[in-house]
């Protein structure tokens, strides 16, 4: 999975604003550890917290 350099350049992690990495398919913040997933070339930036409710939900 990859991510256009000039998109990479402007992403920017919902929960401190600091720029990502890409790290083995994944956007990662390397200062506070989460990873956000990239699908069909589409990076997926929903607060950890938020993806936390989405599962709980789900298995309801």
């Amino acid at each position: 999975m990859s991510i256009e350099p000039d998109l990479l350049k402007i992403l920017a992690c919902p929960v401190d604003k600091g720029p990502l990495e890409l790290v083995d398919g994944w956007l990662v913040n390397p200062r506070l550890g989460h990873r956000y997933e990239i699908r069909d070339e589409v990076p997926i930036l929903l607060r950890p917290d938020h993806v936390d409710a989405a599962v709980a939900r789900a298995q309801r």
